[in-house]
């Protein structure tokens, strides 16, 4: 019997790396509004949290609805492609679900984009839901993101979410749930230190064994 009965994965920096796609759309984004545009590194930290958090830190609280609608406009057509499924995530998946485990995406992602990479990238046959944001900003904030998930859901036992930021740990914990702590996403080792002693993982295959039953 596998440890956990019910998994959420974080999308971004979990499943899949959208490094190229995120940071083009905010360099689009803030070049269209005549804003100073960083480079593709500088701006790894907005790759996780809610967009409108970082376009308020990025350009004013006033800009962040621009912002948004110049990023949207691009993303939609292209960034969302700009995408890479992680090394041994296929395989992470296929041995949970082989043990039985049910298996969710709960992203703060709006989830008509969510829904898109799952489905392009091929991870749909692996997750039963895909829970997002709404593009207004509904459950983007990610515990109660997870609470929606949870409640929409009814799942019941041994339930983690998995994740490479605070905001995942932090879903976690508001949501009375086990967490996972990935270091191979865009979150730092000292932001998931300060997210609590939760166990940690440094690649997708290091999952399965916190996850399934050690063999007798």
């Amino acid at each position: 019997m596998a440890v956990a009965d019910v998994v959420f994965f974080d999308l971004d920096g979990t499943l899949t790396d959208p490094k190229l796609g995120i940071t083009r759309c905010i360099q689009h984004a803030l070049a269209e509004l005549g804003q100073p545009v960083p480079a593709a590194d500088e701006l790894t930290w907005c790759i996780g949290p809610p967009l409108r958090q970082s376009f308020a830190a990025l350009v004013g609280k006033s800009l962040v609805a621009n912002a948004l609608g110049l990023y949207r406009q691009r993303f939609s057509t292209v960034g969302w492609r700009e995408n890479v499924v992680y090394p041994r995530i296929v395989d992470t998946l296929t041995g949970l679900m082989a043990a039985g485990i049910e298996l969710h995406v709960a992203t703060s992602k709006p989830h008509v984009y969510a829904d898109q990479i799952i489905e392009h990238f091929g991870l749909s046959t692996f997750f039963r839901s895909v829970y997002g944001s709404e593009l207004d900003g509904t459950h983007a904030d990610k515990a109660e993101l997870l609470k929606h998930a949870l409640s929409e859901t009814g799942v019941t036992g041994e339930i983690v979410m998995i994740g490479d930021r605070i905001h995942d740990a932090i879903a976690a914990r508001a949501n009375d749930v086990a967490f996972i702590g990935v270091t191979y996403g865009y979150g730092s080792t000292a932001e998931l230190d300060d997210a609590g002693p939760w166990p940690r993982v440094d690649s997708p295959s290091a999952l399965l064994p916190l996850l399934l039953p050690t063999p007798a």
